[in-house]
């Protein structure tokens, strides 16, 4: 759990600050590779509102929607019917670690953070790619496509929907 709020933590501030977006929405296809070159993949959509606004709606393997706001996530797992809430460990704002990223090749960016280091592949003005490893040394993978950016957005979009009657874990 924790490496997946990492991912999707990280992964919005990435392309969010960049090139200091606003908003950003695209959808994605999200590969993990393990050491013995297992893949798995997720797909899905994803709308983001600075400063620290997300949701991230899976839809293969399983739907899922994770929204971020407010240093606080929340997860919809509607096929087992229950919702996790989490609150961020910390406020360290992500957007001043990629705003620092460096430019190192035509269209690739590098950035750190927590000792970890992520490629980040542009197409133009557009986010396209952001790679690293995780805790557990897998190859994650985002590819980005259908990207919008700086567009008007409801932030009632980050609100969590879920029905009442689905199981709530508060960690």
């Amino acid at each position: 759990m924790k490496q997946f709020l990492l991912t999707i933590l990280i992964t919005m501030q990435l392309f969010a600050s960049l090139e200091e977006m606003t908003s950003f929405e695209a959808d994605f296809v999200q590969s993990i590779t393990d050491e013995k070159e297992k893949v798995l993949s997720y797909s899905g959509h994803i709308v983001a509102l600075k400063p620290q606004n997300a949701k991230w709606s899976y839809i293969k393997p399983v739907k899922k929607d994770v929204y971020i706001n407010n240093f606080e996530v929340t997860i919809v797992e509607p096929e087992i019917e229950q919702v996790i809430i989490k609150r961020l460990e910390s406020n360290f704002d992500f957007f001043k670690i990629v705003s620092n990223a460096k430019k190192i090749g035509n269209n690739l960016y590098v950035a750190y953070y927590r000792d970890s280091k992520f490629s980040i592949v542009k197409n133009g003005n557009l986010i396209e790619s952001i790679s690293y490893l995780d805790e557990f040394e897998n190859k994650v993978k985002i590819v980005f496509k259908n990207q919008k950016q700086d567009h008007a957005i409801n932030e009632s979009l980050f609100m969590p929907k879920y029905p009442m009657e689905f199981d709530i874990i508060k960690d």
